[in-house]
């Protein structure tokens, strides 16, 4: 750990992995199918990413581990020499709720791509993400969607812990960091219990899932100190899938060190896009005629060469350039946005940046 910021947890820290030294807080872009949609490769790394997100469980159903292992695992089959890290397929578990079966060993799902049966345990998700080749795996989880009664999500609870201790005894690569997920609902007491337990299993870092599922923000905010109140201060803190700035600046605040969300793309592809003072629709009227840049206080490539009336056209007239361009913004703002609260921590003016955000941004989630 590099400093502390006096006041809240925030921290800047280091997280070491065999691709490099990724310098924490950071957002890490999510890249569900080996892409980051709409960016290459070479974009991302212009972006500043240090470490991009995959998923397990759609690259299991399409092209195949097999196929990626036999690539030379996702880092060469996606051309990214940066770190990668891959969710287990947890997260499926909830949002495919209408295709999938819960049991103790494991999760049947009908693929949603050719309706095909699959079973997805502890077991066969470290398998995979050991063929892919991530250099951060995560334990198999069960998410629970919002909202659920306690004894549902007890159960949940007791079943997560358990995947997570077979996923441990079932990983043979030294080269990959296995994470836990605790879970636990909007229920302080079981998020408490489920973080005890995974810190008993121990394992070299820790995520917090099944937030921003639909919970208000208090309670997400309370279900988050619950969690991270149990574990360990010398290990990362990952908040899965969460993703405002909004969320970066109160996450880290409360000592996480690793986001992830799907976001910047997908509000990017509808023509809204993330400044320094908030959201703004460039889609809409009133940027017909705006020829000044989408940020100007952005130094990024779109904001250096393309204007609001430029971009408002090509997302009119749906151009694929207008998303990939506003993908690439929004990106590349998540990841200064998190470099410069980083800043703040290690120079010792982070609650100073906390309040001028809520000042300019407000105290919403926006």
């Amino acid at each position: 750990m590099e400093a502390k910021a006096d006041g809240t947890m925030a921290r800047a820290g280091l997280l070491t992995t065999r691709r490099g030294v990724v310098k924490t807080p950071v957002f890490m872009p999510v890249g569900t199918q080996g892409t980051v949609k709409g960016l290459s490769s070479d974009e991302l790394d212009q972006a500043g990413a240090g470490i991009i997100l995959a998923n397990t469980y759609h690259l299991y159903l399409r092209p195949g581990h097999d196929v990626i292992r036999e690539a030379g695992g996702l880092h060469a089959f996606m051309n990214w020499d940066g770190g990668i890290l891959t969710d287990s397929g947890g997260f499926q578990v909830a949002s495919l709720a209408g295709l999938r079966e819960i049991t103790e060993d494991g999760v049947i799902f009908t693929s949603h791509i050719d309706g095909s049966t699959h079973f997805l345990g502890p077991e066969a998700a470290v398998a995979i993400q050991e063929a892919l080749g991530a250099d951060i795996i995560m334990a198999f989880d069960e998410c629970v969607r919002y909202p659920a009664s306690y004894d549902y999500v007890e159960a949940a609870n007791i079943r997560t812990v358990k995947w997570a201790g077979r996923c441990k005894e079932a990983k043979t690569r030294k080269d990959q960091a296995l994470f836990g997920i605790v879970q636990g609902g909007v229920f302080p007491d079981l998020r408490e219990e489920s973080a005890k337990a995974l810190v008993e299993i121990g394992f070299p870092g820790y995520a917090i899932g099944g937030l921003s599922v639909g919970e208000p923000k208090d309670e997400m905010l309370v279900a988050l100190e619950s969690a991270i109140a149990h574990l360990p201060e010398d290990k990362p803190r990952y908040l899965m899938g969460v993703g405002t700035p909004w969320d970066f600046v109160e996450g880290v605040a409360r000592g996480v060190d690793m986001f992830d969300c799907v976001l910047p793309t997908r509000v990017a592809r509808h023509g809204t896009a993330f400044t320094a003072r908030g959201k703004i629709i460039v889609r809409d009227k009133p940027y017909e005629r705006d020829f000044s840049p989408l940020d100007p206080l952005c130094d990024c490539m779109v904001c250096r060469n393309y204007t609001r009336a430029y971009l408002r056209h090509l997302i009119r007239a749906k151009e694929m350039l207008g998303a990939r361009l506003l993908s690439y913004h929004n990106v590349y703002f998540f990841i200064k946005f998190m470099h410069t609260i980083r800043s703040a921590i290690v120079n010792g003016t982070f609650r100073e940046f906390r309040e001028e955000f809520h000042r300019l941004c407000g105290t919403t989630e926006e």
